[in-house]
């Protein structure tokens, strides 16, 4: 798929390194220039045929409207299933979908190699559920079959004895500085983590992996169960991949934050009672 030309874009210098939670600093991938005093940030949406079930489309919007608001240009690139993965991307969004075609993404994204690349420059990425599972090592096929994933994450995924479908509460890895995860999930799915990756948050209502944890992330690359969507609830996960991208971030206004505050607020006393 080619880019879409800005005829404002300027080559930026290459930025220096960004400590990212949990792991060794890696390079910050460059941004482009975006005018005076601002960066711009290229979203990429992965695959929205076919991992895009449960309205993770809204992660998309978040981040275009988060950055924004600081007065940092996006562009967004949604890349359908039979396009070539750009590898120039800042950051990549994977969503939801069912077995079939998680599978289908899976071989493409592995015989594609855009992704896996992007990752492996620095990009940050963001999986959600069955996007979550395919950038492991292997997940569980429609008959229970281990798959190979992208192994962009050291997880391994597998089927479960019962579906996990509800709301879920989990409080996040004290090194990323997150307030409490709200969201819900619907899957089947068991994950295992690996030595190189750390939990994502503890759960306190719901399943998760299955192990009393949810999610998984190591240097850029954060994966988890939740939809709701996930950055929706979350505004404040969705800044830490924006800083992850960009750098430190400007505090919004409180005006800003009001809506999703009464989002979040909404979601945990309905969970929490």
């Amino acid at each position: 798929m080619s880019m879409p030309h800005r005829p404002d874009a300027q080559p930026a210098p290459a930025s220096a390194s960004v400590p990212v939670p949990g792991s060794v600093p890696v390079p910050a991938p460059a941004l482009r220039a975006a005018g005076p005093g601002a960066s711009s940030v290229r979203l990429v949406w992965v695959y929205p045929d076919l991992l895009s079930t449960y309205g993770d489309r809204g992660n998309l919007l978040v981040l275009e409207r988060r950055a924004q608001l600081r007065g940092i240009r996006t562009e967004s690139v949604c890349v359908n299933s039979d396009q070539p993965v750009p590898r120039q991307g800042d950051i990549y969004l994977l969503g939801g979908g069912e077995d079939l075609p998680q599978i289908l993404a899976a071989r493409r994204l592995r015989a594609d190699g855009g992704l896996a690349a992007a990752a492996g420059l620095g990009a940050v990425v963001f999986a959600v559920c069955a996007g979550y599972q395919l950038v492991g090592m292997e997940f569980a096929g429609e008959e229970g079959q281990q798959l190979p994933g992208l192994e962009i994450l050291d997880i391994r995924s597998g089927r479960g004895d019962r579906r996990a479908v509800g709301e879920i509460l989990a409080d996040v890895d004290a090194a990323l500085g997150l307030p409490r995860l709200t969201g819900f999930e619907n899957h089947q799915g068991v994950t295992r983590l690996g030595p190189s990756v750390r939990p994502l948050a503890q759960v306190r209502v719901g399943v998760g992996n299955g192990d009393g944890t949810e999610g998984a992330y190591a240097g850029r690359v954060l994966g988890t169960y939740l939809h709701g969507p996930a950055l929706v609830r979350n505004p404040a996960l969705a800044d830490v991949l924006l800083g992850w991208a960009a750098g430190a971030l400007p505090e919004l206004p409180d005006s800003a934050e009001e809506w999703g505050r009464r989002l979040r607020d909404e979601r945990l006393a309905a969970v929490s009672g």
